[in-house]
Formats: C-alpha cells, structure tokens, sequence
C-alpha cells in the first residue's frame, strides 16, 4: 500500500480543468463531444469526465461490458479525446446496488474497467453520489461503516488499474451540507479522508449540491478533512433539476485565490449542450487568471475584487466569441443556403426547389415592404444572459424589469393620479415597456439567427420569457388604462399561456412557502398584524376608529353600514374581526348577513332585487398607519367565507366617493364590482359581490 509521503513522487501534477458530462436526462452526442474536446483544447481546458446518467453500462447496469457496437463508438470518443490533448476521464456508477464485500462483484467492476483501459482510456472515476446510505448484512458483516467499504473498494480497483494517474472518488456526501454534523466532524468524510490512497483525488460540490459561493476557507476546511485538495465538480451551470432553466450567466463567485489550494475545477453544466458555450468559456478564462507567464484573457482594474479575474469582463469575452458561433452554418442540423427555398410548385412530385436564375420577387408601390430578419447582435446575447444568468442570481436587466415591474404594480396608475405622481408612473411604465420589447426584439432575431443548432437548444427557454414578459406587459398597460377588453390574458377564462407550470405549477401555488425562494425578494413587512375575532370589549376601539375616519371624510349623507360601525347595530355571529400591530388595534372589518333592517333604520331606499342577489352588507376600515393591503384582503376573504356559510347569495359595501383609499381597495380585490341602486345619494358608491 502506498503512503501518504509517496504522493511526493507524483509532483508537479496539472491542475485538472475542464467539464463533466454527469447530467440527468439525454446524454449529449458523439458530434457534441468531438467539437468539445476542440473547445477545450483551443480555451486551454485540459480534462473531460464521461458520467451521463442516461448511459445505463455507467449506472443502473454497471457490470455489463459494452457491446462491440458501443466499443465502437467509445474507442473513437477517447481517440479525438487524446487528437485534442484532453483527459478522457471514464466514470462508473456501482453504488446502486454493489454488494462490497462480495468477491464477484469486485471482479465485475475491474472487468468492466479493464475493457474500457483497452479502448485506450487511462483515467477513471468512481461514483458513490445521489445513493442510499444503508448497507445490506452481507457488508455491515465485513465492515465497520460505508465509508470504509467504499474506501476498501476504491483502493483496490485503483491499484488494480496500476494506480493511474488520474483517479477521482465522489463521495456520498459531497458537499458540506449533506455532513454531519459539520464537515470537520464528519466520521463519513474522516474514514474517506483517512483511508483512501493519498494517490486518488477527491471530487466536491462546495457548501451545497449547487453552491452560490465557494470560499477559501470552506476549501481548507474540507482539505484538511480529505488530507488533499478537492477536485470541484461544480453545479452553478447545472439545470437537470428544473426543466425551466437554463443557466448563461459567467462562472462566479469562486475567487482566484482557490486555484492554488484546489486539485482542479470541473464543470457539469447545462444538459443542453451548444448554450453551454459560455459556462466552458468563462470557467477557462478563471482557470487562466493566476497562471504564471501565461497570457490571461482579460486584464483586471485596480478597483476590481479579485484582482485577477472578473466575472463580467469574462463574460463579455465570451459572448463575444458566441455571437460568432451564431453566426455559423457549419455546425450540425445547421440551415439550408439562402438559396434553398420552398416555392409554389403545380407538380407534387418535386416540391423542394431552388430559385437559382429567377429574379427575386420585388414588391410593388402599395405592397407591403419584404421581411428582412435583422442581425443579431453582442447586446441581444447580453440580454439573453441577464434573463437566464445563474441559480441564485439573475443578471442586471433581468433585476431592474423586476424591480420596475414591482414599483408599477404597487404604485398604479390609479393611486398615482391621487399622489400627484402620474407622470413619475407613466415615464416608468414606458421604459419597463421598453425593455419588454427588447425582450421581443431579442427573441426575433435568435429566431433567425443562422446557426440552427444552437437556436434549438434555447428555443424552449426563450419562447417561455417572451410569454412571460408579453403577460407583464399587457398587465403595466391595463394599470395605465390601455389595456384592451377583447385581450384574453388576465380574466376568469383565460388561455393556456396564460397560468404557468400546468399541473406542478398548481401543487406549487397550493403549497404555504411557495414563492419564499424567488429571486427577487419583495420589500420586507414594516410590521407584524394580528387578525382575531370582535369582543364586546372592542367596541369603545371600533368606534375610535370609525370616528378618525369619519374625520378625514367631507360632509355626507350617512352609509348603511354606519350604524355597525358606531356600535348601534351589532355584527352578525361569526363575522366581526380587528385587527392590531405592535401598537394596537388598527382596524376592523363587520358584516351583517341580512342588511335590510340597517338599511330601514337610515331609511335607505334599497330595491328588492339587489337583496335578493346582495343580502348581505360588509364594512371595512384600517388607519393609514397600515400600509400594507395583505391584513384587509385577509379579514374581507375570512368575512365573505362566514357569510358564504350563512346561506348568502352575495355581499355589498357602500363607499362614498371622497373615500379613494378604500375605493382602490376595493377596485384592486377584483371581486367587488359597481352596482346600479336607483335613488343612491350623489356622493354614495355601491360595490358588490356574488358568493
């Protein structure tokens, strides 16, 4: 067995960089991987890890040797691997249902690796991650932990294989969340740590599978438990979990610094493989920065953060670079020449033809002008990349729609008109509906961008952010009185496009924290509200407020709900609540599920058929010190929910003109709409609704 010092005699190894391919979902072609292994040898990258999911004799049927066919195809992947100068690192998956301590079963795993030596690899993996921990009595007899039996495995395949020098182990519990209780107190990450021959390199994902940020500290912490440096086998760039993601932000927030305390970096990016061209690009460009006499790809300000790589001079390098590759008709699937064209044609049998040697059609004075597709440009792919950046992040753009969208909803073209703000709103709803359409812009011209190949792999993802951008449009236009009635988007009835996430969308919405990791966080609460039922006791507050309102409002006739308020007419059993904040009650909200008495005692003139269809009668009102809608909407959803129970057809409020806070109030519930009630004084409004 080798020592811990016998690592000495391995120095100086190259830091391995470069991408793995160990995704869910469909594997990626042998034409992708061949124009990979020609990226990474022209951006400097030295290593490519073979670990898809889909490759059944990598996982699920780990112990079948590979058919002469998929011999066939492997030889020559590991061939053009080695024509480019790139580590073809073959990984392997046992740890599903490996018996460790069964003879047979090692010899199943050195056979299977054995065949793969002689397709001309000589670097390997093995993988014990996304596995159940429990040990069948066959191992728990032979060994003290699962660790150890993972260890004793490892050492003997890697010595079996004349300890190459590339070998990585992935442990179970591969990043820092997934120890216990902490990294350094880990038994698991210890007995690896301990056990596995210094010779063997260990992959990491960070503090969690996919990590925001990968600090210095947390890579010495680890390294001191794993007695070497970790290999990162990085997620940042990974979307197998959400099939609404894809990820085109740069490699970030993993200083320069970790360079010289890391084994190497690894990539497992987006499934899709031709946007992946800027996560490989930006990753070579940090694996450049610190090299001594190298030529780094960027240069760094003085004011930078670290001072020899920057994320966003990375990233413009490398959208750059990719406005070139659109620009292609070379790559696979590529579109026909222009020339190509399908024509109107009277016979069936040919009805692809050329129009070589026919003049172009040129339309006439009163015709409409040709469609003439617009090129895409470096600021369209700095677009696209700010809508699509990184798991925890989104780019600047995409921050800055959200961030207006938020202001013009929370301050609508309604409340702006009583503030004296109009204008503010209006200038703002226009520039957020300019960045919508170059959100529109941006998806005309991928759409005719040439390079077919790459459009296909984002064609998904950019039709869903027109969409979603088109819906927020039309709902900033409709807040500022433009919207059209006939457009069919945010109503009872809408279409498909218009609710998002189909079934798992609506589990999600059902859920109580959904919402709670959105990117983009809505301004804190200033307060904490409390909703709980009237008591008699109440009633001195009720009044109290009722009578600071009554304040604010001109001479008026009274309203029918008046009554309720001042504690003249008691609220209906069930159907009375307050609410309070850290300083005391702040409102109140009362109903009566049979509002024809109140009305005859102020003798209101009501007709019979608005009772019929709106029996009951439902009074609000908060203190201006309440800035946030959420308490009054919950107290009038729990009011309608009791008079619903009572046996109600539907409930009215009565508004006077002069009162625009509650009237926004209610406007904005959406459910409560005008109703026509003959012989209504001047300055009264009546709203209802049906239950």
């Amino acid at each position: 067995m080798s020592t811990p010092g016998s690592a000495n005699k391995r120095e100086p190894r190259r830091f391995i960089s470069g991408v793995v391919e160990g995704f869910y979902g469909r594997p990626w072609t042998m034409e992708q991987r061949t124009e990979l292994f020609k990226r990474e040898e022209k951006w400097g990258l030295n290593t490519y890890l073979y670990a898809p999911k889909d490759d059944y004799k990598h996982r699920m049927y780990w112990r079948d040797l590979y058919s002469p066919e998929e011999a066939e195809q492997l030889i020559a992947l590991i061939s053009a691997a080695k024509q480019h100068n790139i580590d073809f690192v073959y990984a392997i998956s046992p740890g599903l249902d490996v018996t460790f301590s069964n003879p047979n079963e090692v010899a199943a795993l050195k056979r299977k690796l054995d065949q793969v030596k002689e397709f001309g690899c000589s670097s390997f993996s093995l993988l014990f991650d996304d596995i159940e921990r429990e040990m069948c009595p066959a191992d728990k007899e032979a060994f003290s932990s699962f660790a150890h039996a993972q260890v004793a495995i490892t050492n003997t395949v890697y010595q079996h294989l004349g300890e190459p020098e590339t070998f990585l182990f992935c442990p179970t519990d591969y990043c820092a969340a997934f120890c216990t209780p902490t990294v350094t107190q880990s038994s698991y990450l210890n007995t690896v740590g301990e056990g596995l021959l210094p010779g063997i390199d260990i992959l990491w994902t960070g503090p969690k599978v996919v990590s925001n940020k990968i600090s210095v500290e947390s890579i010495e912490e680890v390294t001191s438990v794993m007695r070497r440096p970790p290999v990162i086998w990085d997620n940042i760039h990974a979307n197998d979990y959400d099939p609404q993601r894809i990820l085109l932000g740069p490699f970030k927030d993993r200083p320069s610094e970790l360079i010289s305390k890391l084994r190497g970096v690894l990539t497992n990016p987006n499934c899709e493989f031709y946007p992946n061209f800027v996560a490989i690009h930006t990753l070579a460009t940090w694996c450049k920065a610190t090299a001594e006499g190298g030529q780094r790809d960027v240069e760094m300000d003085a004011e930078e953060q670290d001072p020899y790589y920057s994320p966003q001079k990375a990233l413009t390098l490398a959208l750059t670079d990719w406005l070139q590759e659109f620009q292609s008709t070379a790559q696979p699937g590529g579109p026909c020449p222009p020339a190509a064209r399908l024509k109107k044609e009277s016979s069936d049998e040919e009805p692809m033809q050329t129009d070589m040697g026919e003049s172009s059609y040129v339309p006439g004075p009163g015709d409409n002008p040709l469609y003439t597709a617009e090129p895409l440009t470096l600021e369209d792919l700095r677009l696209l990349s700010d809508l699509f950046y990184l798991p925890y992040e989104h780019g600047p753009t995409a921050r800055a729609m959200l961030q207006e969208l938020d202001w013009l909803k929370n301050n609508s073209a309604a409340a702006a008109a009583e503030t004296g703000q109009t204008q503010e709103w209006c200038s703002r709803a226009q520039q957020f509906d300019d960045m919508c359409e170059a959100v529109v812009q941006m998806f005309n011209r991928l759409s005719n961008a040439p390079n077919r190949s790459i459009l296909y792999d984002l064609y998904n993802y950019i039709c869903d952010i027109k969409s979603g951008v088109g819906l927020a449009r039309t709902y900033v236009k409709r807040l500022g009185g433009q919207g059209r009635p006939s457009f069919n988007v945010m109503n009872d009835d809408p279409e498909p496009w218009g609710f998002r996430g189909g079934l798992s969308g609506e589990f999600q919405r059902m859920l109580p924290c959904h919402g709670n990791r959105d990117l983009f966080k809505h301004p804190p609460m200033t307060a904490v509200y409390c909703i709980r039922p009237y008591c008699p006791a109440d009633k001195v507050e009720v009044q109290r407020i009722f009578r600071e309102m009554q304040k604010q409002q001109m001479a008026q006739p009274p309203l029918i709900c008046d009554g309720l308020s001042a504690g003249e007419i008691p609220p209906s059993p069930q159907c009375a609540l307050v609410l309070e904040d850290d300083i005391g009650m702040c409102g109140y909200a009362l109903a009566l599920t049979d509002a024809k008495p109140a009305a005859a005692k102020i003798q209101r003139a009501v007709s019979g058929s608005v009772f019929e269809d709106f029996p009951s009668l439902i009074t609000i009102q908060v203190l201006a010190r309440v800035t946030d809608p959420s308490p009054a909407r919950r107290m009038v959803g729990q009011l309608l929910s009791s008079i619903r129970s009572s046996g109600s057809r539907g409930a009215f409020c009565e508004l006077r003109h002069s009162d625009r806070r509650m009237l926004h109030f209610y406007t904005k519930l959406g459910s409560f709409t005008p109703l026509k009630m003959a012989g209504l004084p001047q300055d009264i409004i009546t709203m209802g609704t049906g239950l």
